[in-house]
């Protein structure tokens, strides 16, 4: 069977038997995945640093049928994020990147804008970006992407940075000094409308089953 590559970002590795590594990877093409990597462990790894959280890679599996966990067999890497992570406020802005995306998103569902949005954020923060400004659109876009998002009501200031977020690349934001009371704000409305969200759609199945 032909190996299948895709443009990935590594998300999460896992330690499997003796040398070998589970792999939770995001793709453009594919959408979320999960594979083995044969002798990853081993000091003469196929995968060399490719295999490093939100590493930009291609990478080159092999997907079976009804197969739980694919099979990869070699990875070549684009961009390493090493720059970011040794600086302690970016590492944690990569944890929570890459935390949304595990948690957030479904296996086996492409979704090339959430792929993009990664992308974006990723390409901000290297140009010395505002980390709470990459979060804070990060983190607004892949609830709206991942279809949890409603339509919020919050204060002026809250909306105008909302509404400016979901229409303008990141590189394109209007610098703002964002003060305490703005990112209360926004983060309180925002939980709120979700949780209300949610419970909506919890109470929508009980009531269409007893019509």
């Amino acid at each position: 069977m032909p190996a299948r590559v895709s443009d990935t970002f590594v998300l999460r590795t896992y330690p499997y038997k003796e040398a070998d590594l589970i792999v939770s990877f995001f793709t453009r093409d594919q959408g979320k995945l999960r594979g083995a990597a044969r002798r990853a462990r081993r000091p003469k790894s196929p995968y060399g640093s490719g295999l490093e959280r939100l590493s930009q890679v291609r990478m080159a599996y092999i997907q079976r049928e009804n197969a739980e966990l694919v099979t990869l067999t070699g990875c070549e890497l684009i961009e390493s994020q090493f720059s970011l992570q040794s600086d302690y406020t970016r590492g944690l802005a990569l944890d929570f990147f890459t935390e949304v995306t595990e948690q957030l998103l479904p296996s086996h569902e492409p979704n090339e804008k959430f792929y993009r949005l990664l992308a974006s954020v990723l390409e901000y923060l290297h140009k010395e970006g505002d980390v709470w400004a990459a979060v804070s659109y990060f983190g607004l876009w892949a609830v709206r992407l991942a279809g949890v998002l409603p339509e919020m009501r919050v204060s002026d200031e809250s909306a105008e940075i909302a509404q400016e977020m979901f229409v303008k690349p990141i590189s394109l934001l209007t610098p703002r000094a964002w003060t305490k009371a703005t990112c209360q704000d926004m983060r309180r409305h925002l939980v709120r409308a979700m949780e209300q969200h949610a419970e909506r759609r919890f109470l929508t199945a009980p009531m269409l089953e007893a019509l």
